[in-house]
């Protein structure tokens, strides 16, 4: 049975870092991914990573965040650097049971979130 569970985030001062983790029994073969819903947005991907390790990320992060899996701790990392205040959202892990990673409306395994707020 999949289950992901997010820890690590919480408040920073612009320009700062946070690691968000997801514990995801059940995944390593398979695609993850980072979403983030600001107040009054959709729901948009960050980055995802896929079942050959390779990784994608929106452009306004590029840079700035870093996705990386450890099958063997069976986590999902989000590595955020430079933070600035239009990334305060909630963050969200996610998977699919796929090798490389569909659309974001084919993940099917959802974490309950994290708080990510970054004050300038």
């Amino acid at each position: 049975q999949v289950r992901l569970v997010e820890s690590g985030g919480g408040s920073v001062q612009a320009g700062g870092s946070l690691r968000l983790s997801c514990a995801a029994s059940g995944m390593e073969d398979y695609c993850m991914g980072w979403f983030r819903q600001a107040p009054g947005k959709e729901r948009e991907a960050v980055a995802h990573v896929n079942a050959f390790r390779e990784t994608s990320s929106i452009p306004s992060v590029k840079g700035r965040f870093t996705i990386s899996k450890n099958n063997a701790k069976d986590t999902l990392y989000l590595e955020m650097t430079n933070l600035q205040p239009n990334d305060t959202a909630i963050y969200y892990c996610a998977g699919a049971r796929s090798f490389n990673c569909p659309t974001p409306r084919e993940f099917t395994y959802w974490g309950q979130g994290t708080q990510v707020t970054v004050f300038s």
